[in-house]
């Protein structure tokens, strides 16, 4: 067997199952719960400006790995062998990169930067090669990914040599580049922007491969409550808060999977522009939904561990602005998605709001149980709003 028809057994086929995660892939997953835990760790043992920027960074830097990882599983078949070890390869070099996170600006910024470049460019240039000689389109587009990756990659070491304020400034752009270039469809110099829908996607599977991701940030967010309320269950309101937290986690899971998962999938198999509207829905529309989960998790934290607190401006960023960013990404979602405008989320990020007003004046056990009460309030909200649309259609 040639080359390259062994590399078009690499490629889904047509009439291939497409919709469902494979189990290599759901594996793969596995590694981001530990990147995951250490994000969420850092912000709550460090929450200051600085900490927030360098996490939010890292979060930026750690979602672009997945969703462009869970492009190109959408496009290869993870039941070859040689996908399969491209995926073992990813996880290894995740688990180091995760390590690596809480020093990513400290000691280990050389260790963080490399992995992230390599993972970044021997994901794109794997793909590229499968493509060869099988997809023209294809295997140009992921050169083009390729060629980027590695420009943003040079930016990624230097900033790696560089001191604290030069690496903020370099490693920020080169993630905004990164985010940048799928806008205008890798653009290079001489050769103009890559021919629209090149790639042949499965909606349905980015959708669910999606979910899953918000189902592993949710399951980190009651690792991480289950771990502090063990080591605060002598405080008087740490039951409290652990079933407000629980409660939360609850709520954001039916927020985001009674109505907008599904209007998501749907959008995704049936349009005729699959690639912009998985960028829309997924590449970006999903990101603040992920944000706002971790963020809500060290807000949880600080509601257990400093319960008595008040006034901390950070405490009250974390444990409002969680929501708030969550609320937000699944307007984003569901409006992308068709669905109707979700005033019920509006209605959730106006009480936060008040919330806010009033918070320097609440300790942070209070305001986490406010701030439960304003995401059930839109759960109830919206649900209401459904079931009188689906009665009126009726």
């Amino acid at each position: 067997m040639s080359n390259a028809n062994r590399r078009r057994r690499w490629i889904r086929e047509e009439g291939a199952e497409k919709s469902k995660a494979s189990f290599p892939e759901l594996f793969f997953d596995l590694v981001f719960v530990f990147a995951l835990v250490q994000l969420s760790h850092t912000l709550a043992s460090d929450f200051t400006s600085a900490t927030v920027g360098e996490a939010a960074l890292l979060i930026l830097a750690v979602w672009w790995v997945w969703i462009n990882t869970t492009w190109v599983t959408n496009l290869l078949d993870t039941e070859r062998e040689a996908v399969r070890h491209m995926l073992f390869i990813l996880m290894f070099a995740g688990i180091l990169l995760a390590i690596a996170l809480p020093e990513a600006f400290g000691e280990h910024a050389m260790a963080f930067a490399a992995i992230y470049a390599a993972m970044q460019i021997g994901r794109s240039l794997f793909t590229a090669y499968a493509f060869l000689g099988t997809d023209r389109g294809s295997a140009l587009a992921f050169m083009r990914i390729s060629i980027w990756m590695v420009a943003t990659g040079i930016l990624w070491l230097l900033g790696a040599l560089a001191d604290f304020e030069g690496r903020i400034v370099l490693w920020g752009l080169a993630i905004a580049v990164e985010y940048a270039v799928p806008l205008i469809r890798y653009w290079m110099p001489g050769l103009g922007a890559a021919p629209k829908e090149t790639l042949s996607l499965a909606g349905e599977h980015m959708a669910e491969r999606c979910a899953l991701f918000v189902i592993i940030c949710l399951g980190e967010t009651i690792l991480t409550t289950g771990r502090n309320a063990v080591e605060h269950m002598g405080s008087g309101t740490t039951f409290a808060v652990f079933c407000s937290a629980f409660m939360s986690t609850v709520i954001m899971w039916w927020i985001y999977f009674h109505h907008g998962q599904e209007k998501a999938a749907e959008k995704a198999e049936s349009t005729g522009t699959p690639e912009a509207v998985a960028h829309n829905l997924f590449t970006y529309g999903h990101l603040p939904i992920v944000a706002g989960i971790i963020l809500t998790a060290v807000g949880e934290d600080f509601a257990l561990s400093h319960s008595e607190d008040r006034g901390e401006a950070t405490h009250i960023a974390a444990i409002l602005g969680g929501p708030a960013l969550f609320l937000l990404g699944n307007i984003w979602v569901k409006v992308s998605a068709g669905s109707r405008f979700p005033l019920s989320h509006v209605i959730g990020l106006c009480l936060l709001a008040g919330i806010s007003a009033a918070s320097l004046a609440l300790p942070n056990y209070a305001i986490s149980l406010c701030a439960t009460a304003a995401l059930l309030v839109a759960a109830a909200w919206e649900y209401v709003a459904l079931h009188r649309m689906s009665s009126t259609m009726e």
